[in-house]
């Protein structure tokens, strides 16, 4: 075993999934070359996202319902979910891989790990916390499920249920039990969900100690270069890649790129099914009344967190391709959402609040991608957490490190295979 070898290691993406890979890999004794095809000031998804760690979330975005829910909302252009029709193999392709998973066996297969998954991920961000002097404003104080009609509170119920019986504490709670639960401001619902182990913090704040953390241990992160093509060695092992800063030789690469993932993983001849899923977030300074604990507007799927003196409000997924631009009327749609549940607060609380926009790397089955590539002994894939990036990117980093390192890794990485899709195979297309 050569799992304390010290090794150089290229890292392909400097968002969450990749600072946390080269904190955990650092920590290792490996040395650590990131390589990011934006700025140091880079928008990356994970600035604006709703910054919650959910152990509450165990079911995967393929889950039953979700193919007709998609179709009833289609037409609706404020609805949260969306997918913009268009003739694209990819896009068709990855529909059917997601129709096939949206199973209730699929659901229950995939419950558990990421149970884990997000459970040891909240460990890790407590520790971080400690190491850092919760620079990033980390808060323990659970997550509200807020339902608004007796149907979703019923649904709700159930999910709880499913909770217990994974060993997640989840309390069902009246209407006055969650005004108790958060005192902040008044709430307009019928019943809700209280899942004590879920947390939120400032995901800039986070992403930003990260980079410091990452150079002042010995990373360097080359800015505006991008990766295009890979060497290998005559024993089939990648020697070094080429981007366009020059080659970069290492012992082992990750690619942790988010939605540019498929992109860079074809040139290695590997086949990802990935499409990026837009959300929006605005978020509101200096409101009279704040929540205390973060919370989901259920019906309307819109995510609200407290941080520090601002509110977030965030949603929507519009499956629309590596488009960046942003659509006003889903805008609308988190704005209208928020005022149905929350009665103190009224439409003006957003009025010169600028949108913010993020893609998030989906996959077909709701899983992400962790672990090495198939036919590429020391290439690994770090990507397609969907709306878990911020929530499992430490685990990830974790479990990269101990892969990099030929350890056996904390959790049972089978589910989540970057080749599961590939029958084994590598293609050519």
């Amino acid at each position: 075993m050569e799992s304390r070898s010290k090794k150089s290691v290229v890292i392909v993406g400097a968002g969450i999934i990749g600072l946390c890979t080269a904190h955990y890999a650092l920590k290792k004794g490996h040395t650590v070359t990131i390589v990011e095809r934006g700025n140091p000031e880079h928008d990356m998804a994970s600035l604006g996202n709703a910054g919650m760690v959910v152990p509450s979330h165990f079911v995967p975005l393929a889950a039953p319902g979700m193919v007709s829910y998609g179709l009833r909302t289609m037409w609706n252009p404020e609805s949260p979910f969306y997918v913009r029709p268009r003739l694209d193999r990819d896009l068709i392709a990855w529909g059917l891989k997601f129709m096939r998973s949206a199973t209730a066996e699929h659901v229950a297969r995939s419950a558990p790990i990421l149970r884990d998954l997000n459970m040891l991920s909240r460990a890790c961000y407590v520790e971080l916390a400690r190491d850092f002097g919760n620079s990033f404003g980390l808060v323990q104080r659970g997550l509200l499920m807020l339902t608004r009609t007796s149907h979703a509170f019923e649904d709700e119920k159930r999910a709880a249920l499913q909770a217990h019986a994974l060993g997640i504490p989840a309390d069902i709670v009246t209407p006055d039990e969650a005004a108790r639960i958060d005192p902040g401001l008044a709430m307009n619902i019928n019943g809700a969900v209280f899942f004590p182990n879920d947390c939120h913090l400032s995901p800039a704040d986070l992403v930003h100690k990260l980079t410091r953390e990452v150079q002042a241990q010995g990373a360097t992160i080359q800015w505006n270069t991008e990766v295009t093509s890979w060497e290998a060695n005559k024993a089939g092992a990648m020697d070094r890649v080429k981007t366009t800063s020059g080659f970069i030789e290492a012992d082992e690469f990750v690619v942790a790129g988010g939605v540019w993932t498929p992109q860079i993983a074809r040139q290695l001849s590997a086949r990802l099914p990935m499409q990026a899923g837009k959300g929006y977030s605005l978020t509101v300074p200096n409101l009279p009344k704040q929540p205390r604990v973060c919370s989901i507007l259920v019906e309307d799927r819109v995510a609200v967190t407290p941080m520090g003196n601002t509110v977030r409000f965030g949603g929507t997924m519009e499956i629309t391709g590596l488009d960046e631009q942003i659509n006003h009327r889903r805008v609308l749609g988190i704005t209208k959402s928020v005022t149905r549940y929350f009665p103190e607060y009224t439409p003006n609380i957003f009025d010169g609040i600028s949108p913010w926009c993020g893609l998030r790397p989906c996959t077909p089955d709701g899983l992400p991608y962790i672990g090495r590539l198939i036919g590429h002994k020391n290439v690994s894939v770090a990507a397609g957490h969907a709306m878990m990036g911020l929530s499992l990117a430490p685990v990830t980093g974790l479990l990269m490190s101990q892969v990099l390192s030929d350890e056996v890794p904390a959790v049972d990485l089978t589910l989540v295979a970057p080749d599961r899709f590939n029958n084994r195979t590598i293609t050519h297309h």
